[in-house]
Formats: structure tokens, C-alpha cells, sequence
């Protein structure tokens, strides 16, 4: 590959082999064997073992190319992409009316919580903000919400 190439603008699959044999060489291991990035992919590998012989890059990389809803958008499809106002003007006006009166969806709120109750919910599920922000929610506003 040329050096001088701007590696940003690869596609996809190019980019993340790239990076992987560079984080191979800064990250790995020099006695064991490297895996090429199609290899990383399909390997049982988690997140945690590719980072530590690959590089956080690489790790990240894998993950995106495991999904299966990701798809690289490609010359093809930016060339058939229209504006929002060309494909769904009513929504556009219906938006233009009404986006001063939207409440925000959420607000950050920095507050100490007792690490007891932390623990609490973060043992529960991966979603513990939104377990803790239901039982707020009935504590104030009853069993029916708001």
C-alpha cells in the first residue's frame, strides 16, 4: 500500500486490515501468531483480547465489521440519496412548526447517588439508567407514570 495514501478516505474493510497490522506490530505479542482482520472478525475473540494484541482501533473495527446491521455507505448510495425537504416536504413544514415547542428528550443531571444504590442498579442490566429513571418516575408520579 502506498504510505503516502490518506488512509481516512479507504473504504471500510481496507481502512480496519490497515489498522490491525499496524496495531499488531505496536500492540502484539511478537511470539504468537497474527490474525488478519477477516480473521479477527470471525474469531471468538472479545473486545478485550483483540485490544490488548491489536490496539483499541483494531478492537472497535471488529465490533462494526461483527455487526450485522452495519453497512458501508458507498458512492452508490450517496448518489441516491435525496434531502430530507425533496423526499418528505410535510415533514419538514410539520418540523419548521413545531420544533420551539419540543421538550427536550432528556437533561443531564449531575447528582450524588449513595454508592449502595449505584450498586443496585448497575447489578441489575446494562440499562440501569433507564431501571433508575422508571423507579424515579413512580416514586413521583405513581404506578401510572406521567
Amino acid at each position: 500500500m502506498n504510505e503516502n495514501a490518506d488512509i481516512d478516505s479507504l473504504p471500510f474493510a481496507e481502512y480496519a486490515a490497515l489498522m490491525a497490522e499496524i496495531g499488531a506490530k505496536k500492540y502484539g505479542s511478537p511470539d504468537r501468531p497474527k490474525l488478519s482482520f477477516e480473521e479477527l472478525v470471525s474469531s471468538d475473540m472479545t473486545f478485550s483480547e483483540i485490544e490488548a494484541e491489536y490496539g483499541e482501533e483494531t478492537a472497535i473495527n471488529a465490533g462494526i465489521a461483527r455487526d450485522p446491521d452495519t453497512k458501508e455507505l458507498d458512492d452508490e448510495w450517496f448518489s441516491r440519496a435525496r434531502p430530507i425537504r425533496e423526499v418528505d416536504p410535510e415533514f419538514v413544514e410539520w418540523w419548521e412548526r413545531n420544533k420551539d415547542n419540543m421538550p427536550p428528550a432528556k437533561e443531564w443531571a449531575y447528582i450524588p447517588i449513595d454508592y449502595d444504590i449505584l450498586d443496585h442498579f448497575r447489578a441489575g442490566s446494562p440499562d440501569w439508567h433507564k431501571r433508575l429513571n422508571d423507579t424515579l418516575r413512580k416514586a413521583v408520579f405513581g404506578s401510572e407514570g406521567a
